[in-house]
């Protein structure tokens, strides 16, 4: 253990022999992308799976999200949380949309329903709220909002791969969801993203958008660009699906012991438990308020004990040098509080139960 690292995240990854026998066809068929019958599985796959009426495949997360945005045609400023990655506030603004950042809220840092509102303006055009961690946003209030003032409302579910809500699939919720599928993620394609939606509209708008705005042999009727998912990450995502429900399993009981051994400990706050939400286990974000470590002191003690964990999300999306002329994390304080003092601790499926006792032995100070 003292000479092996360990890092925040590991990609699961079917055995080499399944991935081998799943990609052998590419070989005879040479059809290496442009929406192959690989493509076309996972599509068919993933729609059965994740309980959505319907799905559009993308080279990754990223591009699936300013596809989308640009799929519905939007003008104007975009409400959303600077508690994300920078991909969704980059895809925001890529595709010529103004954000307006709104604070989360301190349970389970997800945007604040009760703020929205107030950051409405006849410029307003849709809402891109964030599911975090695992932790999903109170979709039913910003269904609600987003009626009342006719807001697209598109998800961020980047986190959220598999979660139900009452019993319904996340992608159900909103008029969209992006799903990552990076390899860190819960379910992989090695790169890779999704789009779940109702409108069936989309669909042609979607393929047509991300294959350069190709329409026919001899006719480009959107400004596209290439976001097409290749026949071997389709292939790999075909594998990673049939064990996905077993690796889901694997992290709940990596999670399980984290709580265990850390959930009665006076200045450690652990993430929070949703009663109306079926779990993936995506990351273990812990809150480091009043402990005899804070956050910084305890991301130097693990890495020299050689686990890795990760500040995320630090720094704020509205403290990056590109956007630090718009925007002031003094905006959003909830967001600049937990933001300062969160670690997100190693977990993957394979992540071994002695090592998490290991890591919690050195949180504790044993």
């Amino acid at each position: 253990m003292k000479n092996r690292q360990i890092l925040v995240t590991r990609s699961s990854m079917p055995d080499f022999e399944e991935y081998a026998n799943e990609i052998r066809e590419i070989w005879n068929s040479r059809w290496l992308t442009n929406m192959g019958v690989k493509h076309q599985t996972l599509e068919k796959d993933l729609k059965k799976y994740l309980k959505v009426s319907e799905i559009n495949l993308f080279s990754n997360g990223h591009l699936a999200l300013e596809c989308i945005l640009k799929a519905m045609d939007l003008k104007g400023e975009v409400i959303t949380t600077p508690f994300t990655f920078a991909s969704t506030t980059h895809a925001i603004v890529r595709c010529g949309l103004i954000p307006v950042f709104c604070d989360i809220n301190k349970e389970d840092y997800t945007i604040d329903v009760s703020r929205i509102e107030s950051l409405i303006t006849d410029k307003t055009c849709a809402i891109v709220p964030v599911h975090v961690y695992g932790n999903v946003c109170d979709v039913y209030e910003i269904e609600k909002i987003a009626k009342k003032y006719n807001l697209k409302v598109i998800y961020d579910a980047a986190h959220t791969f598999g979660e139900k809500i009452d019993g319904i699939g996340i992608g159900n919720f909103g008029d969209a969801s992006m799903f990552s599928f990076h390899a860190t993620k819960v379910f992989n394609t090695i790169e890779g993203g999704a789009v779940a939606y109702k409108d069936k509209v989309l669909n042609r708008i979607l393929y047509d958008i991300k294959n350069f705005g190709i329409t026919g042999p001899e006719t480009v009727e959107y400004i596209g660009g290439n976001a097409k998912m290749n026949e071997f990450q389709a292939a790999m995502g075909i594998c990673n699906l049939r064990h996905i429900d077993d690796e889901i399993l694997k992290r709940k009981k990596v999670v399980e012991k984290y709580r265990e051994r850390l959930g009665s400990t006076n200045g450690i706050k652990l993430p929070p438990l949703q009663a109306n939400v079926e779990s993936n286990y995506a990351y273990f974000p812990v809150v480091f308020d009043g402990y005899k470590y804070n956050r910084d002191k305890m991301f130097e003690i693990l890495k020299e004990n050689n686990i890795i964990a990760r500040k995320y999300f630090y720094p704020l999306v509205n403290d990056f040098n590109c956007y630090k002329y718009k925007y002031s994390s003094k905006d959003t304080p909830v967001a600049k509080h937990i933001s300062e003092r969160v670690l997100t601790l190693p977990l993957y499926s394979d992540l071994e139960l002695e090592v998490v006792d290991n890591i919690c032995d050195i949180i504790l100070g044993r």
